[in-house]
């Protein structure tokens, strides 16, 4: 399979591209060059551009098979960053796969799209959208226009809410969130090759003890995760934050801190 990556020079970029290359040839689109290990991961060609812009969006996914997502500023900012790098990289990319036929798209959502809900029992994936930031808001948009060209087209895609992704845990929120490099390469991989009509949205994160998402839509499609961040619980300090970021899905998102105008500088 062909396979195009946004983003592929950043982090969650780089962890696929290193993990995937045997299995997929791999085309690599991304703001900067890639460096190092990624370099060499990258069989399929590397093209240094904005995927929000249509030219660029449509060379990048020319001759491949499916696209995966992960473009995209990946934190907090002002609206118009967040809206042009998430919801317009995500149309962009959308009108070049149907000029080319291509069906199948995975996108590297965030479990701030629902980042204000409350935290209590298991969170399933029908829960009603509630952003917690710009950030938030912009993985929202892009879902919708997921679920757009779905029943416009009839691409097929699957929306991963990615929790806490990193090497280990560092947070006791962690402990619930997180998201295993691993784990994240057979997330993608389920989602390349699953029976999918429309959109599926899935949780990403590991097989944790402590998990606060349903890992059972993943599950559904062949996501069956093997990593447990409970493995790290006696190395992670008790913080006066805990209780706060535990308060709501999105953790430390939710709070004041990242309250920022509109239109107002970027963090």
């Amino acid at each position: 399979m062909r396979l195009l990556i946004t983003g592929a020079s950043g982090h969650i970029g780089g962890v696929l591209s290193t993990r995937l290359h045997d299995e997929y040839d791999i085309r690599g689109l991304d703001l900067r060059p890639p460096e190092g290990d990624v370099d060499e991961a990258i069989g399929g060609g590397f093209i240094v551009g904005d995927c929000s812009d249509p030219e660029v969006a449509n060379r990048a996914v020319e001759g491949v098979d499916a696209v995966v997502h992960l473009a995209g500023i990946a934190t907090e900012t002002d609206l118009p960053a967040i809206l042009s790098t998430h919801v317009e990289t995500t149309a962009a990319l959308l009108d070049a796969m149907v000029s080319h036929g291509v069906d199948r798209m995975v996108y590297a959502s965030s479990n701030h799209a629902v980042g204000m809900t409350a935290r209590s029992a298991l969170l399933t994936n029908d829960v009603a959208p509630r952003p917690d930031t710009f950030y938030g808001v912009g993985k929202v948009a892009a879902e919708g226009l997921l679920s757009l060209y779905a029943d416009r087209f009839g691409i097929s895609s699957v929306a991963m809410r990615i929790g806490s992704f990193l090497e280990r845990p560092e947070t006791r929120r962690g402990l619930s969130t997180w998201l295993s490099y691993d784990d994240c390469a057979r997330m993608v991989r389920a989602a390349l090759t699953a029976d999918v009509v429309g959109v599926a949205t899935i949780y990403g994160i590991s097989n944790n003890t402590d998990a606060w998402w349903d890992l059972a839509p993943g599950r559904a499609l062949g996501y069956h995760p093997q990593d447990d961040a409970a493995a790290f619980a006696a190395t992670i300090p008790t913080r006066a934050e805990d209780d706060i970021e535990g308060a709501r899905v999105g953790g430390p998102l939710t709070t004041k801190e990242f309250h920022l105008p509109a239109f107002g500088k970027s963090r």
